[in-house]
Order: C-alpha cells, then structure tokens, then sequence
C-alpha cells in the first residue's frame, strides 16, 4: 500500500462510522423513548460481549435488527437483538441446538430461538449471559481470538415498515 493510500484511508472509516451511527440515531428515534433507551443500551452490552467481528444492522418491515457474527456474511451470524414497538428480543440463530433445562428460551421452529427482555440488565443475567457465551463459541468461522473493535455495517434499510410505536387504544364514542 503507498503512503497516500494509507493517509486515505482512515478519515474514510472515521467518515463511515459517523455516518451510521447517525443513521442507526435516526432508525431508533422512530421508536418510544423508553424503547429507544433500552434498545441503545443493550446493543451497547451486546457491542462489549461480543468482541470482534461484525455488527449487521436491518431497518426492516417488522423491526430494527443488530445482528452479531464472526465474518462479513450475514449468514454466519449466531446472535441478534430485534427491536420490536414495545420490546426488544434476544435471538439466538442457531438456538435450538442449545440445551435448555429450564425452558427459558421462546420459539417452537427447527433453528431460532429467543428471549424477550424485560430490560437491558436481562444481558448481564446468569442464564441470559450463558446462553449468549454458548452461542458465541458454537459460531463456525470462529470468533477472532483477540477479539477487538466490531464493524457496524448497514446491510438494508426497508422502505415499508410498519409502525416503531404502539398505536394508541381506540376511545370509543358512544352512539
């Protein structure tokens, strides 16, 4: 690499960087302030947990979705937090392989399971915590084994989507 292409470089990542975390700023004001603030914080004990790798960021139909996985390709990720209208949802992709003695993860199909999270500090639970650092170690490729900084990358962005907040209950008018 010649000296002129290494300058270049770096103030392009610095760029990207700030450019999604603007846009995933803008993806999480569309949803409730409480929503939001816990959507923020889990992602940012999911960014600490999972060291390394990549970060895949969906703004789709049904919800924002990070997802967590060792490589650039999305099909290899093992984790992900969804960000529905009222909650946020910790996703195991490769969940139905994981023991669950006491039944805590939701799901009934052939592969995902999940837990909805009641806060953030759910991440930092026993069994929660467990079930994440299992996941992490069945992910084929691996994990880097020096972890270090994930790389956010913004995969999609759904121009249909259905409502961030919870529509308000109908008041109904007498006749």
């Amino acid at each position: 690499m010649t000296p002129a292409k290494a300058r270049t470089a770096a103030p392009r990542k610095i760029a990207e960087a700030a450019s999604s975390t603007k846009q995933i700023a803008a993806f999480l004001a569309k949803y409730a302030p409480e929503v939001a603030s816990d959507a923020k914080a889990s992602r940012a004990r999911m960014q600490k947990r999972v060291q390394g790798g990549f970060e895949f960021v969906y703004d789709n139909y049904n919800a924002l979705v990070f997802g967590y996985g060792p490589t650039e390709r999305p099909s290899e990720a093992v984790l992900s937090l969804a960000v529905m209208p009222q909650w946020v949802t910790l996703c195991f992709l490769k969940g139905a392989k994981l023991p669950d003695p006491k039944k805590l993860l939701r799901g009934g199909g052939n592969i995902v399971r999940n837990i909805r999270l009641q806060s953030p500090a759910d991440l930092d639970e026993a069994d929660v915590s467990n079930f994440i650092s299992l996941a992490l170690a069945a992910a084929t490729p691996a994990y880097p084994p020096q972890g270090g900084q994930q790389t956010t990358v913004i995969r999609s962005i759904s121009a249909k989507q259905r409502p961030r907040r919870p529509s308000e209950p109908r008041v109904r008018r007498s006749k």
